[in-house]
């Protein structure tokens, strides 16, 4: 290379120094903001990890604590005073509703806010409803029971089975023998039925006097040689 091409070239490298400095001085602040954003964003989060996981060892304390009470009024009074934030008010709720000592009212009422609160997912409130259902018994219109029970009976629903489950007991306890026996068969035989139901639903139709079906071959399966 001749001594005029090396003098260019090293003017032309001074130059992209020079602009490289420039634009250094010109935008580096932009790199800085960058890395604070990194670090601060990472600090952020880190802040709200060990906030949120404060809040649920707090949640869970007040629990403990208020489950240890032996008075069942002081009991239920200290789970409700409990502050809640999202899914916690579901196991506050479902808590109070479960403590068979508890005030029944007090029951209810935890199980009615949650069967109402659309901020909860569907399961939630389906299960608070059928709880529900339970704890009022007999002291509620058949008719009310009906209702709220049908309204769970929607495919696709978590406790679609065990609402019929329900459904079926009211049948009995109507004295439609047949209508229950009909409902019990069904669900014996329906594929989303849990095991236990399933069991139960088998007693029930044996005590009614029913038969139990034999399990069904799956379609296109060949039978056993005798």
């Amino acid at each position: 290379m001749s001594t005029p091409d090396s003098f260019v070239d090293e003017v032309t490298e001074e130059l992209r120094r020079d602009k490289l400095y420039a634009a250094f001085r010109r935008y580096g602040w932009i790199g800085g903001v960058v890395v604070l954003g990194i670090v601060g964003g990472a600090a952020y989060s880190e802040w709200t990890k060990a906030k949120a996981e404060a809040r649920a060892e707090g949640f869970g304390d007040a629990v403990q604590t208020a489950l240890a009470l032996t008075d069942a009024k002081a009991r239920d009074a200290a789970l409700a005073a409990i502050p809640v934030d999202g899914g916690q008010g579901v196991v506050v709720a479902l808590l109070r509703a479960a403590d068979a000592e508890g005030d029944r009212a007090a029951r209810l009422a935890a199980l009615d806010a949650l069967a109402a609160d659309t901020t909860q997912p569907q399961i939630y409130r389906d299960m608070a409803m059928l709880k529900r259902v339970g704890i009022a018994g007999a002291e509620t219109p058949l008719a009310d029971r009906r209702a709220a029970l049908t309204a769970l009976v929607v495919p696709g629903r978590a406790m679609r089975t065990l609402a019929e489950e329900q459904l079926a007991y009211l049948l009995i306890e109507e004295g439609k023998t047949p209508e229950a026996l009909t409902a019990l068969l069904a669900l014996y035989q329906d594929q989303e039925a849990p095991q236990g139901l399933k069991q139960r639903a088998a007693q029930t139709i044996t005590a009614l006097g029913g038969t139990v079906p034999e399990k069904i071959a799956p379609e296109g399966a060949m039978p056993e040689a005798g």
